[in-house]
């Protein structure tokens, strides 16, 4: 059964400087995946997103916003408990939901973050 709770967020510009900091980067032609394993006590598995507005006007930014965060709550599961940040390249503009949803797959792998189990 589907997981709807919302996705934890990170919120405050100190959290996505902490991830920016002590994360690692892994980059595609579509988005910049940053990993960073959570500080003690505090809530893992959080997902920022940044979508310059050199990406587009606020549709764009909004729909591109939106795409990444279904591809993260529909593979929840599979995704290592650790902070995330997605920024979105010029590139990732009026792209597909299957061409996000491969390119997070292609960064989870890549960083060794996405654990293989039943994709929905």
């Amino acid at each position: 059964m589907r997981d709807l709770r919302p996705l934890p967020a990170l919120k405050s510009t100190s959290d996505f400087a902490g991830v920016y900091q002590n994360g690692k980067a892994y980059g595609s032609k579509l988005l910049v995946l940053y990993v960073c394993q959570p500080e003690k006590g505090r809530e893992a598995g959080r997902l920022g997103i940044s979508v310059s507005k050199k990406v587009g006007n606020s549709v764009v930014r909004h729909r591109l916003r939106r795409l990444i965060k279904e591809s993260f709550r529909l593979r929840r599961s599979e995704w290592a408990a650790a902070d995330y940040c997605v920024v979105a390249r010029r590139e990732a503009a009026g792209k597909s939901f299957q061409e996000i949803d491969a390119c997070l797959l292609y960064l989870g792998k890549k960083s060794e973050t996405w654990n293989e189990g039943e994709t929905p």
